[in-house]
């Protein structure tokens, strides 16, 4: 199937250190392609995968499951430990638990964690009749595109697929549940307003998790892609430092 122009997986081949980005629930690599080149650009190995059924159509992704997105991470994740030393695992929403997964099944191969307004809950009311909804409807209108910075897109389906939501949120049990087992160190920067992920989903991440070596920053001019928005120099900066710091 086709992939939408600009929603290509991102590769490069650097030093010994890895960063493996994780995008979130109906984007594509488009919406961590700057923050991927930042880090590109400064040497170090990364790897920004396309996720299965997203960037194609929304019909092909309802096909696919947390499962497979899931798997398609940790496969990246088992390459870049043959290729470097220490590994770092970032993600967008639902990439952010995904990479948080990472962490938790993969504790020795995860040097640390950039979480960007990660998607441990989410705001929207219908999620309660998912069950039942996903059985009539196959889709209902998607969040993709919130951005505060004028002139921005981000590239994702305007629909959101129901059986393959259904799907993420069912998995959010099991990934909150096992919080307490992230030791790694965080940097978590979340964005004040944020119109997809309540704040709520943070507060539940630094409430559950063991890390002893954790940094908040709250981004005041972003919405929930803020890897697109006006604070993307500052996620830029600030992840390639805890890099650094945790990868020496």
């Amino acid at each position: 199937m086709p992939v939408l122009p600009g929603a290509e997986p991102f590769a490069h081949d650097g030093g010994p250190v890895g960063v493996l980005l994780c995008h979130g629930f109906t984007g594509t690599p488009q919406s961590l392609r700057p923050w991927a080149q930042s880090l590109a650009d400064a040497g170090l190995t990364v790897r920004l995968p396309r996720l299965p059924g997203h960037g194609t159509t929304w019909q092909a992704m309802n096909r696919t499951r947390w499962e497979d997105w899931f798997t398609a991470v940790e496969g990246e994740l088992a390459d870049l430990r043959k290729r470097c030393e220490r590994v770092v695992v970032g993600g967008l929403s639902m990439g952010g638990a995904l990479a948080a997964r990472l962490a938790q099944r993969h504790p020795d191969d995860v040097a640390g964690l950039v979480l960007v307004n990660p998607g441990f809950a989410l705001a929207d009311r219908r999620l309660a009749a998912l069950p039942l909804l996903k059985a009539v409807l196959p889709s209902v209108p998607g969040p993709a595109g919130d951005i505060a910075r004028p002139g921005v897109t981000e590239l994702g389906y305007d629909r959101a697929p129901l059986r393959a939501l259904h799907s993420y949120v069912r998995s959010l049990r099991d990934t909150v549940r096992d919080l307490p087992a992230v030791t790694q160190p965080l940097l978590l920067l979340r964005s004040t307003v944020d119109h997809v992920v309540p704040t709520e989903s943070s507060q539940l991440l630094l409430s559950r998790i063991s890390s002893k070596d954790v940094t908040q920053i709250v981004l005041e001019r972003s919405y929930h892609v803020a890897t697109l928005d006006h604070d993307a120099g500052t996620i830029e900066r600030e992840s390639l430092a805890f890099v650094r710091r945790v990868a020496a």
